[in-house]
């Protein structure tokens, strides 16, 4: 078979047309629905149980560093409130760095082969939103990144330091948290049942595996701790206004006197 060459059909600007042409084939991928486009699709360099090896050792690191430091900087903290320490970094660390990561990137996410974008791909089996550039998956991930991260770590450091805003702070945090993977649920749930438009793909170990379980996290645990912070914030103002009771009777029965 003859070789093509390209100045033969195209001219002088057959490398300008062709490279064109070639631009606008797409590239199969995994995601659905099926026909979405992705832009600058690569598939991944490396394997599903690589990437999930990698992420949970990332973790495993993140939870094993704020152990050693908090049990130097606060060793008679308990362990509940440890437990909660390092749940507050290790969603501050997600947060702020995997998260701001997509949100930095998500314009070439699909191409990208770097461990958190590979990673983001693999992801997004579950929720293909994530490579289409969809302006609720951004604008959550955005409040996520900026808010939710940094101040993650804020109640984090208000645990260790008993600090008498922690409850305050770790409400504010908490409900963010639940009121982002609500919305991210519900819209996802709504494209589906009204419009009949799945984001994940049929096999049921995404579903339950990716979309569903890794962030039932952010749901689960939050409406615990808001539970537990506004049972401690209630029994703080009971405590306030009972003193307050017992001072105005004390001073009562000293003007009687």
């Amino acid at each position: 078979m003859w070789p093509f060459n390209s100045s033969l059909v195209f001219g002088s600007a057959g490398p300008d047309v062709a490279s064109t042409l070639s631009d606008t084939v797409s590239i199969p991928h995994p995601y659905y629905p099926v026909g979405v486009e992705v832009a600058g699709y690569l598939a991944n360099e490396r394997g599903v149980l690589t990437l999930i090896s990698l992420f949970a050792a990332c973790c495993a690191g993140v939870f094993s560093l704020a152990y050693l430091v908090v049990i130097k900087v606060s060793p008679s903290l308990p362990t509940p409130e440890l437990f909660t320490l390092l749940w507050f970094v290790l969603s501050g660390c997600i947060h702020a760095f995997f998260e701001g990561y997509y949100v930095y990137n998500f314009r070439a996410m699909g191409g990208l082969q770097t461990l958190f974008g590979q990673l983001w791909k693999e992801y997004s089996l579950s929720d293909s939103r994530y490579l289409t550039k969809d302006p609720f998956v951004l604008c959550m991930e955005t409040i996520t990144a900026v808010f939710w991260g940094p101040l993650s770590f804020v109640v984090a450091y208000m645990i260790a330091t008993e600090h008498p805003l922690r409850h305050a702070f770790q409400i504010i945090v908490s409900l963010g948290q639940l009121y982002g993977d609500v919305l991210y649920y519900a819209t996802s749930m709504f494209d589906h049942y009204m419009f009949g438009i799945s984001y994940c793909r049929p096999e049921g170990y995404y579903f339950w595996g990716y979309y569903f379980l890794m962030n039932a996290f952010w749901i689960v645990i939050p409406i615990v701790l808001l539970v537990s912070s506004v049972k401690q914030c209630a029994q703080a103002f009971r405590a306030l206004q009972e003193t307050e009771k017992a001072l105005k009777t004390s001073s009562k029965s000293k003007k009687r006197s």
